[in-house]
């Protein structure tokens, strides 16, 4: 059985900590290590796509890495439950092209009591930009810890 810390019921820092551990996870872009974070049977719900295991999410995650070049992704904490948290986010990326776009979304996510994420609700908006109008520099990998959060870059 693999278990996944924090686990719930969550507390505030613990529900920051699961946010930043999935943001970390996502910034890494690592399909095979990210899709252990969640059930074998998990449920998504990613903009019009649907996804029903954690195969499923793990094929999904590579098709996207793939399509969008550059990833880097902010997640903050929204409100939280004993098993369930919202976040809100933006990540920037380009496409083949060399097209920015910022993309804005929600995201509720629910857990088991092993801390593996059940179901997964996201909601996600692109904005074209400018390469110019990029506020996420950070080389690939993990956001640095003095990084504004979203909050701070007012998005």
């Amino acid at each position: 059985m693999q278990t996944r810390p924090p686990l719930p019921p969550f507390t505030e820092e613990t529900a920051r900590q699961k946010v930043r551990l999935a943001e970390d996870g996502w910034n890494s872009r690592n399909p095979e290590k990210v899709a252990l974070a969640y059930t074998p049977d998990t449920q998504w719900r990613n903009r019009s796509t649907f996804i029903h295991s954690r195969e499923e999410a793990r094929t999904f995650l590579t098709e996207k890495w793939a399509k969008e070049k550059e990833y880097r992704l902010i997640k903050e904490l929204w409100a939280f439950t004993d098993n369930r948290i919202a976040v809100r986010y933006a990540y920037e990326w380009h496409d083949e092209n060399g097209n920015w776009f910022r993309s804005y979304g929600n995201e509720n996510w629910e857990f088991d009591g092993d801390g593996l994420m059940r179901n997964r609700f996201a909601c996600i908006n692109d904005l074209a930009i400018a390469e110019s109008e990029r506020k996420f520099h950070w080389p690939q990998g993990r956001r640095p810890d003095d990084h504004p959060s979203l909050s701070e870059l007012n998005f």
